[in-house]
């Protein structure tokens, strides 16, 4: 688990969905937000970000917290 910042969308309520998060040095552009699901206490979102990887960050909105819970890859061509 590493803590990042995440720049997001509020819509009809705040947090909504991440637009871009930075890791280290590294700013990151979310393309697209491809899945997310909830468990008690945070909200989860699969992002394929600008680089063509895919990230698993998690919010935990009593904290205001984030993290990148895991990382993948993308193929050649992404």
């Amino acid at each position: 688990m590493t803590f990042i910042r995440v720049e997001t969308y509020s819509g009809y309520r705040a947090d909504q969905r991440p637009t871009q998060f930075r890791a280290g040095d590294q700013v990151y552009k979310v393309r697209e937000v491809e899945d997310q699901w909830y468990s008690p206490g945070a909200a989860y979102f699969k992002v394929l970000a600008d680089d063509g990887n895919r990230y698993i960050l998690r919010h935990e909105a009593e904290q205001d917290r984030w993290t990148l819970e895991a990382f993948r890859a993308g193929s050649r061509g992404s």
